[in-house]
Parts: structure tokens; sequence; C-alpha cells
């Protein structure tokens, strides 16, 4: 798909940046559930859910917002590197709070952060380079495990008869060791991409 220029005002961009506003909120959120003034007593209950339902609504933008520049054909340079950015943001802070409340384990979140840091220098040096990696589907079930996690991990309290606190943990281990796989699995057919791109390159340079 082409790439059209620094374009900022249109639907996608709009939608990620409201993703990046949403931020700060379930921060607060999680922060005030765990240090909560008295003028907010009655309400602490409710802000793990708040800080839980924002961070639902903000993952689904990022939905929304690739699937609207796709189908309008509006991606743009700025949308295409705001966009992981909010990404990274939006899950790692959610991380680190949930590792000061202490409802993730900091292995977790080290494996977690460190993967996004190594995935994110894979792609650039894969964008450098000029080879498409594509995401596998390993890495999307990590996404996905993550992405479910991470809010029962806000709420953590049994809701609608569920054990959120149990059900999240496993969750978010199982999203660890899928990191970790689904990395290897990118470097393995990033190397794969890049041997073949080099040797293609000695062959037209020999025929020459």
């Amino acid at each position: 798909m082409e790439i059209n220029d620094l374009e900022i005002d249109n639907l996608p961009n709009r939608l990620t940046f409201f993703r990046m506003l949403m931020i700060p909120v379930v921060v607060s959120a999680l922060y005030f559930g765990q240090h909560t003034p008295v003028a907010l007593t009655d309400y602490k209950h409710w802000l793990g859910h708040v800080a839980c339902w924002i961070f639902v609504v903000a993952s689904i933008t990022d939905f929304l917002d690739g699937y609207i520049a796709r189908k309008r054909n509006i991606v743009t340079v700025f949308g295409s590197f705001l966009d992981p950015i909010a990404d990274k943001f939006l899950v790692v802070s959610s991380l680190i709070m949930l590792l000061a409340l202490d409802r993730v384990h900091p292995i977790v979140v080290i494996v977690l952060v460190l993967r996004e840091m190594y995935m994110t220098s894979l792609r650039l040096l894969a964008l450098t380079e000029g080879v498409d990696v594509p995401v596998s589907s390993m890495g999307k079930w990590k996404t996905g495990t993550q992405m479910v996690a991470t809010p029962m991990l806000m709420i953590y309290d049994n809701f609608l008869g569920m054990n959120l606190p149990l059900i999240g943990t496993v969750l978010i281990y199982i999203s660890a060791l899928l990191s970790m796989w689904s990395a290897l699995l990118y470097s393995l057919s990033m190397i794969k991409k890049l041997q073949e791109k080099r040797a293609e390159k000695r062959r037209v340079k020999k025929s020459h």
C-alpha cells in the first residue's frame, strides 16, 4: 500500500491521538485505586473498572485506526510512525502500573517490555534493509492474550463469577512465553529474508 505524505488531520490519526490521551487516564485510575484520596474513597472499588474499560476502548481504537486507514487508503507517514508508539506507550505504561500494584511478577514485565523494544529494533532494521517480515500467528496470539490479561489484572477482583486475578495471571504468563517464542520466530524469519536478499544481490552483481 502506498504511504502518503505527512498528513496529520484524518480519522485514523485522531483515533491514535485519542488512544494516547487515554494513557494518563488509565494510569491515574490505577494509581488512585491504590492511593485513594478521601474524596474518592467510596469509588475506590470502581477505579480498577474504569482503568479496565478505558484500556479496552483504547485497544479497540488500535484495530479501528488501522482498519480505516487501509479501507480508505489514507495510510500516512505520520500515522505509521505514531500508531505503534501509541500502542507501546499504552501497554508498557499499564504493565508498569500493574507491577507497582504488585499484580504481575517483575520478570514477566521485564520479558514483555524488553521484547517490545527488541521487536521495534528488528522492524526498524527490516525497514532499513527493505525486507518485509509478516507478523506470525504466534505473535498475534501473544498480543491477544496480553490484551485480555491486562484489563483483568486492572480490575483484580471476582467479576461475573470469574476469578479475574487468577485468569489474568495465567494469561499474562502465557503471553510472556508466547512473546519470547514469537520473537525467536520473527528473528529467524528475518535472518532468512536478509540472507536471501544478499544472495540475490551477489547474483545480480556477478551477472554484470
